[in-house]
């Protein structure tokens, strides 16, 4: 994506590299850089999923306190076998934040926004219903020559039933009078909350 300069204040727009909108109040990119930081203002962001397990730079949770945005962190080894439990649970906890409108806008990160990032979108992809032809595509859009067939194995093999299951209480919300897009939202407020990364 191309820089964009603002003539009136003569600020730079600059957004983290990888970023896409994954869709509307959902984006996606690498990890942010204070040179990002006015970009990410004109997004209105209520809440950041951040899948690393290093800290967040204070420099970062400053940012986010002053634009009172919630930060959700599931730490991903860079290169963990996604083949272990802890993961597949870590990714589906992370999703039921992603998919609760009362945290969007939103967006999700990891580090170069390529690998934990893209599993992630591609479980919501498939828990959208989206078939694996299109969602790998997406994958290796942003992966590009590191694309990891181990990263394309977990997001086939991720078990979307058990998330609806889980997530019985959730209502379906629609914006929009044309759009049939589906919104998700906790009806009872007293399910498990997932852990605050403090900021």
């Amino acid at each position: 994506m191309k820089t964009i300069v603002e003539d009136e204040n003569d600020v730079v727009l600059a957004p983290p590299a990888n970023f896409s909108m994954v869709e509307e109040s959902i984006y996606r990119s690498s990890f942010p850089r204070p040179c990002n930081f006015p970009f990410l203002q004109t997004l209105n962001l209520r809440s950041i999923i951040y899948l690393c397990p290093e800290p967040y730079p204070q420099q970062n949770l400053d940012f986010l306190q002053s634009q009172n945005i919630q930060l959700f962190q599931f730490g991903i080894e860079g290169k963990t076998d996604l083949s272990v439990s802890t993961v597949n649970d870590t990714i589906m906890e992370s999703l039921k934040v992603l998919i609760d409108v009362r945290n969007h806008p939103v967006l999700i990160h990891c580090n170069r926004g390529k690998h934990r990032t893209g599993c992630l979108v591609g479980c919501l992809r498939k828990f959208q219903n989206w078939c694996l032809t299109y969602i790998f595509e997406e994958y290796k859009q942003f992966a590009g020559a590191k694309s990891r067939n181990t990263d394309l194995n977990f997001i086939e093999t991720f078990d979307t039933i058990s998330l609806r299951q889980c997530l019985f209480s959730i209502i379906y919300q629609y914006q929009g009078y044309a759009s049939k897009k589906q919104r998700l939202m906790y009806k009872d407020d007293n399910l498990q909350k997932p852990q605050l990364a403090s900021a």
